[in-house]
């Protein structure tokens, strides 16, 4: 006897026609279960169905726009935020309640590895409440700062979050900022308290800062344990009722937003897509927006979390969409499609992502280049906030200089290259993009625009060129127990920032806020700061301009030959500690040759810091046992002026690696 359990009609059709003596039960609920009298022998050696014939296809008419409810899940780092997502799938039996549910929409090898989220992930859940079939489009977003940008382009599919705060925590300063993102597009916002069955928790501290922050009522808060899966069921109920549902017209013609994408080697890319207005099927012809290129859609259907094909998608429904897109730079992010000859008026889009730190990305390789080109274009259409410039160096060869949002950002993606396209890379010194005001009008029409931007170093002008530099600033918010704020505010100062604003949370917690120079924060400031703050301080920031800076850019020397990958652009009065230390770590870095080495930094014609790699030097003495000194005198002569003639001839290569 052979029992076999799956989902849906198709499961049926599949089987039920290749056993023998076999029976159908159906028992409630998406799954059915056939049993065979026996098992017929072709099925060892046999595949019988596909996937696809086991996708059963959705009506998605039966979800009027009153029973749909699209929201996002937001919080700081690890507050809780794909276990909660795994807790709401498994109460609308979306996926079967097992051990083995951890942070399910985490589906990345990075994100397994790192136990983060990277890339938002959405997935239509099916909920009965109250005799009523109801549709919930979940995106569940990442929660560090590098990542806002998929926060935000997620909100715009939404009507509503919830905002999940950690009960032992408290709220973190990507907590508040991810509260102004839901506030200023105007969503509905759901605090959830999540982690109640901790030692430490403090619901009624956490509602407390709630409410002070945020102007939230304290009784709006629901507790929950996400990993326990206590009260879970109150935040279903709460999305219901307090989160509106789309305000969407389906006769009108069809207006898709492109909110993410993602490409895949078979069938191109697959769009996820945020239905405003009309209804799309299998077979409609639809036209970009941006491109006006026409394409004939081969399937659509909603994520559940995997793909699931519909006969249609409608109005205020979000699910996904592939139309024979075979180029990565036809699917834009932000796009709006609509049906063929039935134009309309394109929605908002995104903004551009600004982005924070620019790094020199090469191929080990140069033989590998086209492919290390391809790998990235498919990358870029998955994550978009990456910006890319075509740039060359004498040292590496080809390559480009990559804009990232933070250095988390840097790291993820050069591990997705690694790990999705096998592609190794050598990465240059994270630098962040300063500007010159250019001061006579030869250069501003050489330039063709008064004010330039730099992201290259090596391309950074001279001072007799610009009347001022202007260096990159950020808004820094850190939350910290009240303890460590002494060591916090010096280490800010340290880093030339200046204080905005200081405010008391709770009894025991201070929110500061600074104006940080960005090339002060980038590298390792976080990890300053959490070793400061025994890990307990939480730190967020936001773009803010530029200001006018004394910035002079440092040149590395080795042997009198400037290396072109060390250049880097330091404040005036940082250049020389800067200096030293990069001349100590070479000095530690590099082998000894046979001849000396010295190793400079320099500001223009000045050397500023100096180190010397010692040569190895023969015991040309070792055969004289006895004689004259002349004869020593003269052996050691003839070794000083071979190795002043090795100093002459000997080079220091980049080797790559």
């Amino acid at each position: 006897m052979l029992t076999l359990v799956g989902r849906g009609w198709g499961c049926a059709r599949a089987l039920a026609p290749r056993a023998t003596g076999a029976s159908l039960l159906v028992v409630p609920g998406p799954r059915l279960v056939l049993t065979f009298g026996a098992a017929p022998e072709s099925w060892a050696t046999e595949r019988l169905y596909s996937s696809a014939d086991l996708k059963e296809k959705l009506d998605m008419s039966r979800f009027p726009v009153e029973n749909i409810r699209n929201f996002s899940i937001i919080a700081h780092v690890d507050h809780g935020k794909s276990t909660l997502a795994d807790r709401l799938l498994e109460l609308t039996g979306t996926i079967d309640k097992t051990k083995n549910n951890k942070q399910v929409l985490d589906k990345l090898q990075v994100e397994r590895e790192r136990g983060i989220t990277v890339k938002a992930q959405t997935a239509s859940l099916f909920h009965n409440c109250e005799g009523k079939q109801y549709l919930l489009n979940l995106i569940d977003t990442p929660g560090h700062v590098d990542f806002s940008y998929e926060v935000s382009r997620s909100l715009s599919a939404c009507q509503g979050v919830l905002l999940v705060v950690d009960a032992n925590e408290g709220i973190q300063a990507q907590t508040v900022a991810n509260f102004f993102l839901a506030f200023e597009a105007q969503l509905s916002v759901i605090p959830v308290i999540n982690k109640i069955d901790l030692k430490n928790a403090d619901p009624e501290r956490v509602e407390n800062q709630i409410e002070k922050v945020f102007d939230i009522p304290s009784d709006e808060c629901i507790k929950i344990s996400a990993k326990l899966g206590t009260n879970v069921e109150s935040v279903l109920q709460a999305i219901i009722e307090r989160i509106p549902p789309p305000k969407v017209h389906r006769k009108n013609p069809l207006r898709a937003l492109v909110f993410d994408s993602t490409f895949d080697h078979y069938r191109g890319v697959i769009a996820n897509v945020a239905l405003f207005d009309g209804v799309v099927s299998k077979g409609d012809k639809i036209v970009s927006a941006h491109t006006q290129k026409i394409y004939e859609v081969n399937e659509v259907g909603v994520l559940n979390p995997n793909e699931q094909p519909t006969h249609k998608l409608y109005a205020g429904q979000v699910g996904y969409l592939i139309a024979g897109m075979k180029d990565v730079t036809e699917a834009q992010i932000g796009d709006t499609l609509h049906l063929h000859k039935q134009p309309v008026e394109p929605l908002p889009g995104f903004k551009s992502a600004k982005p924070m730190v620019f790094a020199g990305i090469y191929p080990v390789d140069q033989s590998e280049y086209n492919n290390l080109k391809s790998a990235i274009e498919k990358l870029t259409l998955n994550d978009s906030s990456v910006t890319v410039h075509r740039d060359s160096s004498l040292a590496l060869g080809a390559g480009w200089r990559l804009g990232f949002l933070g250095l988390l950002h840097m790291e993820v993606f050069n591990q997705r290259l690694e790990q999705e396209y096998n592609a190794s890379v050598i990465l240059t010194t994270p630098t962040v993009p300063y500007k010159a005001v250019l001061s006579s009008s030869k250069l501003i029409k050489e330039y063709r625009e008064k004010e330039i931007t730099i992201i290259n170093p090596a391309q950074f002008p001279d001072k007799s060129k610009v009347t001022e530099y202007l260096e990159p600033v950020v808004l820094g918010t850190i939350i910290t127990p009240d303890e460590y704020t002494g060591k916090i505010m010096m280490l800010c100062q340290a880093r030339r920032a200046v204080q905005k604003n200081m405010m008391f949370i709770d009894q025991n917690r201070v929110m500061l806020k600074y104006l940080f120079p960005l090339n002060e924060i980038v590298v390792d400031f976080y990890d300053s700061l959490k070793s400061l703050s025994s890990g307990y301080a939480s730190f967020d920031y936001e773009d803010a301009g530029y200001q006018t800076a004394e910035l002079v850019k440092m040149d590395i020397l080795l042997n009198g030959n400037t290396v072109e990958e060390l250049v880097t652009i330091v404040h005036k009065d940082k250049a020389h500690s800067i200096g030293k230390a990069m001349c100590e770590r070479l000095k530690d870095c590099l082998p000894r040759q046979l001849f000396e080495i010295a190793i400079q930094a320099s500001i223009g014609s000045k050397i500023i810091a100096r180190e010397t790699v010692k040569a190895y030097r023969k015991n040309v003495l070792a055969k004289c046992y006895g004689g004259d000194i002349t004869r020593k005198m003269k052996l050691l002569k003839r070794q000083a002026e071979g190795k002043k003639k090795l100093r002459k001839i000997g080079n220091i290569q980049e080797c790559r690696g």
